[in-house]
């Protein structure tokens, strides 16, 4: 996909609104760009967003009290080391754009992007940050905030039916997901992505050194 003249004027729309502090709202790209966005586009809606994501994520504090590293995980990503150049949608996740972080564990080995041999280290904690745009009816290229994503790795041999990933999350609210852990997220990730470690990367153009 080509950035043309009309992607480059929504874009700086978008970019504009950044800077005047604007709310999710003003985030939405044009209608038309909604069923075929280019990653400076998807990029633009991020920038526009990425402030009021992370304000959500850490609201409620005492929500994630007894989940675990939840509430820490989701005050720390944004120090973590960036995987990918541009949020872009892989078609899990519900068809969200993700912009994915991994902590300072597991950062070299998981930018390798392998395919096999995979060996990610326990302590490793992967975020992705997530985001839609409707494609029909009247929320048709509005943006919306989506969770952020977790996955954490553990000790081997701690949970063989997930390769050792547990799975949490936290709502645009600041409230921690509730799902099923292993039908939500393993079951997808295991089925697809096995022969990475249960990974699952960005799209190849979002990776970085692509």
């Amino acid at each position: 996909m080509k950035f043309n003249l009309i992607g480059a004027a929504v874009a700086a729309g978008v970019m504009a609104l950044v800077s005047t502090g604007a709310h999710a709202a003003d985030c939405n790209p044009s209608k038309t760009l909604a069923d075929d966005m280019t990653p400076e586009q998807a990029q633009a809606v991020y920038d526009c967003l990425k402030d009021g994501l992370y304000k959500g994520y850490n609201k409620n504090a005492k929500a994630k009290e007894g989940k675990g590293n939840l509430a820490t995980y989701a005050r720390d990503f944004r120090d973590w080391t960036v995987a990918a150049k541009f949020p872009a949608a892989p078609g899990f996740h519900g068809s969200r754009f993700l912009m994915t972080y991994v902590n300072s564990v597991g950062a070299d080995e998981y930018l390798k992007y392998k395919d096999e041999n995979v060996n990610i280290p326990a302590g490793t904690v992967i975020a992705k940050e997530s985001f839609k745009i409707g494609t029909k009816g009247k929320g048709k290229g509005k943006a919306r905030k989506g969770p952020l994503f977790l996955m954490e790795k553990l000790a081997a041999g701690t949970s063989p039916k997930t390769m050792d990933w547990q799975y949490t999350g936290v709502l645009p609210n600041g409230k921690p997901m509730k799902f099923n852990p292993v039908k939500a997220c393993s079951k997808c990730h295991m089925e697809n992505f096995a022969e990475q470690g249960g990974l699952g990367y960005p799209i190849e153009e979002a990776r970085i050194g692509n």
